[in-house]
């Protein structure tokens, strides 16, 4: 069944500052900046449970709530209609509003279906006037009619989690390519993807890679899915890690924070990589590093953090443990090959827990396969927590405004987030945190702008 537009109890909530001022039963009507459109989305009636969730996840993004404050009084993005395609969450829901508090008309499509909130994506419907097409579960033929939809709005910019959106407009909606001057794509595989396009000379408006900030690399990669991947590991399985040798493939950003936190809990780390210089740097902060073919001869845990493909694969199911799990946190669900899985197995148990399958091979060992072999932060947990959204996305609400005054002055390209906007951010979140930071004199800024000066 797909439900029919409604605005009815639209409203936007902003705050001056760092401290909450408002409760839920409190905000204030505000205009619906989206104009009358279709949706898709599971159920309105819980539209109230999603106002009350979006309320909590907002108290713990501050910095966000001053940006929406600021879009409310500036309204940077008047009159740009918006595409996106993103975990449908309410951090998400949080952005949406700051974009919708400067001025923007925006419609969601989901990234992943199985991050999907309903509750979320009605009450971005019901009560904030978004265009949401969204779905916890709906199969990939139903992901790919929600991202059609969302581009019906034909985009001025777009958003997105994966490049699927962007790929979709290069592919299939080439009719609407000219009309979008650019955008942020928020995701390492999103960005690897961009980047083959550029180099191939594909790539049709500027595109903006948030996910490689600074901050986005400390907050939203180490400390983000560091934190949420072994949440959703522990609801999916109830394991104790500590005393467990856990497999991480991939040392990145988001490996390094992983491996740090499962260590932090007590279980013995190896790294897989194929870089070299990661392989060293994992080596030279104390972990075991092996090719993944021994690896998975120990491993009691596999997390998969590389956005490449089948980077644990047959021949790695066949000299598993009895009863090794199983989870990926790369944003596509393609690293752990789920396909090769299910042709070893002669039984499969769906469910044995939430987001936890058994495969059961021929000689009587189990695999466990969590959140069907997509994101397991996500899937099997609620993802980064509000703190940590509060400065990926601000800095991409602060990206959108930059986009919509500077799109004419770049090239179809992949670009990096002007460093201002990325030191801004992290000065908004120390603000927050009631934290002080030293200031340069005047001699020491005159010494570090001078070759001339010497020891």
């Amino acid at each position: 069944m797909i439900l029919q537009w409604s605005v009815a109890g639209a409203a936007l909530r902003v705050a001056d500052d760092c401290k909450i001022t408002a409760t839920g039963a409190e905000r204030e009507e505000d205009p619906v900046v989206s104009e009358p459109g279709s949706y898709d989305i599971a159920d309105a009636g819980l539209a109230g449970a999603g106002v009350r969730r979006i309320d909590w996840a907002d108290r713990s993004m501050p910095v966000l709530r001053q940006i929406r404050s600021r879009f409310g009084a500036e309204r940077p993005l008047e009159g740009l209609r918006i595409a996106a395609c993103m975990h449908v969450t309410t951090e998400t829901a949080n952005l949406i509003r700051t974009l919708q508090a400067g001025g923007a008309q925006v419609a969601l499509a989901a990234s992943n279906p199985l991050s999907t909130q309903d509750d979320t994506a009605a009450a971005l419907v019901e009560e904030y006037g978004a265009a949401v097409f969204a779905r916890a579960g709906t199969d990939r033929a139903g992901y790919y009619r929600h991202i059609h939809q969302a581009l019906e709005i034909q985009p001025d910019l777009v958003l997105d989690d994966g490049c699927d959106l962007v790929n979709t407009l290069h592919t299939e909606r080439t009719d609407l390519l000219a009309g979008v001057k650019g955008g942020c794509e928020g995701t390492t595989s999103g960005v690897i993807r961009l980047h083959q396009m550029a180099r191939e000379g594909v790539l049709g408006f500027p595109m903006v890679a948030v996910n490689d900030t600074d901050t986005g690399h400390m907050f939203d990669n180490r400390h983000g899915t560091g934190q949420s991947t072994l949440d959703g590991i522990v609801r999916a399985t109830n394991t104790l890690l500590a005393g467990k040798t856990i497999v991480i493939a991939g040392f990145g950003y988001c490996g390094s924070g992983l491996a740090e936190r499962a260590r932090g809990l007590g279980a013995r780390v190896v790294v897989t990589e194929i870089d070299p210089v990661k392989a060293l740097g994992a080596t030279l902060q104390g972990f075991r590093v092996l090719p993944m073919g021994e690896a998975a001869r120990h491993g009691d845990v596999f997390i998969t953090v590389t956005g490449n493909r089948e980077v644990i694969r047959e021949e790695h199911f066949a000299v598993m443990k009895d009863g090794a799990i199983l989870a990926n946190s790369g944003h596509f669900d393609v690293e752990i090959d789920v396909r090769g899985l299910a042709e070893l197995a002669v039984d499969v148990h769906p469910g044995v827990r939430p987001q936890a399958d058994e495969y059961v091979l021929a000689d009587g060992r189990r695999l466990v396969l969590l959140a069907e072999g997509r994101l397991v932060n996500l899937a099997a947990a609620e993802g980064h927590p509000a703190a940590v959204m509060d400065m990926s996305f601000a800095g991409q609400a602060l990206t959108c405004r930059w986009l919509a005054g500077s799109y004419k002055d770049l090239a179809p390209a992949v670009h990096p987030v002007p460093a201002e906007i990325d030191t801004e951010v992290a000065r908004l979140k120390l603000d927050c945190m009631d934290i002080a930071i030293d200031v340069l004199s005047a001699a020491q800024e005159d010494y570090l702008g001078s070759w001339r000066s010497g020891s």
